[in-house]
C-alpha cells in the first residue's frame, strides 16, 4: 500500500477513535484520561513529532551548506536568494490581500441582520507581546551559531550554514574535502529521513485521535462563519494562486506538482508544525518533484521560516472579523497596514504551532483593534492551524520548483515520472 494511503486510514482511524472516546463519555473517566489519552495516545504522537524536530537543525543545516558551498561555485547565491525572499513576500502579500477581501465579502464579524456585538460571551486571551522589527532584524544574525542550532534558531541557523557553504566555496582544495564530508553526511540524513518517515502513519494515527477526543466541538459552533470564512480563503490560496503561478511561470502541471506534495501536505496537517514538516518536505521537493539539492536545500528550510501564508489569511480574516465584531470601522489605509504588517510579521516567525495568534496581536495593534478579541477565535485555531500549516508547506514546494525552474535547476523528467522515488 501506497504511503499515503497509509497516512489516510491512520487519520481516519485516529479521528474516529478519538470522537467515539469523547461522544460516549469515555474520555471523562479518569482512567481512560491518565493512561489512554495523555498516557498512549499523547506520548505516540510527541515521540513522532520529537523524531521529525531531531532532524530539523541537522538537515538544515547540513543541506544548506551543501548548497551554499556549490552556489558560491557557480556565483548563483545572490540571484538565487533574491528570487525566493522575493517570491515568498509576494505570495504571502496575495494571501493576506485575498483573505481581506474574501472576508469583506463574507462579513464572518455581522450577525444575520449585519449587526456587530454578538450576544456569544467568549474567554479572554492573555496577550503575548509580539517582536519589534528592530529585533526581528538582529535575531536574524548569530552570537554563537552552536547555541543557535541547541535552541532551534532556524534564521540563525541559516545564516551561520549559508556563511560557511560560501566559505568552503573559495577555500580550494581544503574546501572541497571538507564540502565532500558535508556532501556524504547529507545522503545519511536522508537515509534516515526515509526511516523516520515509514512511521508516519503511526505518529499521524496519535495526533489525530488526541485531537478527535479533545477538540470542542462546541467552541467551533459559536465561531462557525469565521472558521468556514478562513477555511475557504486557506482552499482558494492553496489550491488556485499556487497552481496558477507554478503553471504561469514554468508550464508544469498543478495536478502532478499536488499529487507528489501529498505526503508532506498529510504531515503538515497533523503536525501543525511547518519545522518539524521540514525533513518530508526537503526529501520530496529533491526526490519526487526534481529539484535539485542547490535550491531544494535553501528554499524549503528559508521558507519553513519565513513563508507564513496560511498565518497571513488568518490574520487577515481574524482582524476583519474583530473589526466587525467590535462595531468598529476601518479604512483603506488600515487595510494596506495589515497586509504590510502581516506580510513583515511572517519573517522571523517561528514554525512551531499556534504562534499565529503571537503575531496577529502585531497586526492588531497596527491598526488599532482590541488585542483581547483574539479570545473570540482561540478556540478554533487549533484546527485551522492544521489547516494553514498544510498551505504553508504547499507554497514551500510550490516557490522552490518555481525557482529550480527559473535556474535550470529542475529535472523536468523526475517531475513528470509519477512514480519517481515514490
Amino acid at each position: 500500500m501506497e504511503l499515503t494511503k497509509k497516512i489516510l486510514i491512520a487519520m481516519a482511524v485516529g479521528v474516529s477513535l478519538g470522537a467515539i472516546l469523547q461522544l460516549t463519555g469515555l474520555n471523562e473517566s479518569q482512567f481512560i484520561q491518565d493512561y489512554v489519552v495523555n498516557g498512549l495516545i499523547d506520548s505516540g504522537g510527541r515521540i513522532f513529532v520529537t523524531l521529525l524536530k531531531m532532524m530539523v537543525v541537522p538537515l538544515v543545516f547540513v543541506s544548506l551548506v551543501c548548497g551554499a558551498a556549490n552556489l558560491g561555485v557557480t556565483g548563483r547565491a545572490g540571484p538565487l536568494g533574491g528570487k525566493t525572499i522575493s517570491l515568498y513576500l509576494i505570495t504571502t502579500a496575495l494571501a493576506v490581500s485575498l483573505a481581506l477581501a474574501f472576508a469583506l465579502i463574507v462579513d464572518p464579524g455581522l450577525d444575520s441582520g449585519g449587526n456587530s456585538e454578538a450576544k456569544v460571551q467568549f474567554d479572554p486571551y492573555q496577550v503575548k507581546e509580539a517582536p519589534s522589527v528592530k529585533d526581528t532584524l538582529l535575531n536574524i544574525f548569530p552570537s554563537n551559531p552552536i547555541a543557535a542550532m541547541a535552541n532551534g534558531q532556524m534564521l540563525q541557523v541559516i545564516v551561520f550554514a549559508l556563511f560557511l557553504g560560501l566559505a568552503l566555496s573559495g577555500a580550494g582544495q581544503s574546501g572541497q574535502k571538507i564540502s565532500d564530508f558535508f556532501v556524504d553526511t547529507n545522503q545519511v540524513l536522508m537515509r534516515l529521513i526515509t526511516m523516520i518517515i515509514q512511521l508516519t502513519p503511526y505518529g499521524v494515527f496519535f495526533l489525530m485521535a488526541k485531537l478527535g477526543a479533545t477538540l470542542g466541538l462546541g467552541e467551533i459552533s459559536k465561531v462557525l462563519i469565521y472558521f468556514c470564512t478562513v477555511a475557504v480563503a486557506l482552499l482558494l490560496h492553496g489550491m488556485l494562486v499556487y497552481p496558477l503561478l507554478l503553471k504561469a511561470i514554468t508550464g508544469l502541471s498543478p495536478l502532478s506538482f499536488f499529487k507528489k506534495m501529498r505526503e508532506p501536505i498529510l504531515v503538515a496537517f497533523s503536525t501543525s508544525s511547518s519545522g518539524a514538516t521540514l525533513p518530508v518536505t526537503l526529501r520530496t521537493v529533491e526526490q519526487r518533484l526534481g529539484v535539485k539539492n542547490d535550491v531544494a536545500s535553501f528554499a524549503i528550510p528559508l521558507g519553513a521560516t519565513i513563508n507564513m501564508d496560511g498565518t497571513a489569511i488568518m490574520q487577515g480574516v481574524a482582524t476583519v472579523f474583530i473589526a466587525q465584531f467590535y462595531g468598529l470601522q476601518l479604512g483603506l489605509d488600515s487595510y494596506l497596514m495589515v497586509v504590510l504588517t502581516a506580510t513583515l510579521a511572517s519573517i522571523g516567525t517561528a514554525a512551531v504551532p499556534g504562534v499565529g495568534l503571537i503575531t496577529l496581536t502585531l497586526v492588531l495593534d497596527q491598526v488599532g483593534l482590541p488585542v483581547e478579541g483574539i479570545g473570540l477565535i482561540i478556540g478554533v485555531d487549533r484546527l485551522l492551524d492544521m489547516l494553514r500549516t498544510a498551505v504553508n508547506v504547499t507554497g514551500d514546494g510550490a516557490v522552490a520548483t518555481i525557482v529550480a525552474s527559473s535556474e535550470d535547476q529542475l529535472d523536468r523528467e523526475i517531475f513528470r515520472d509519477a512514480k519517481a522515488n515514490a
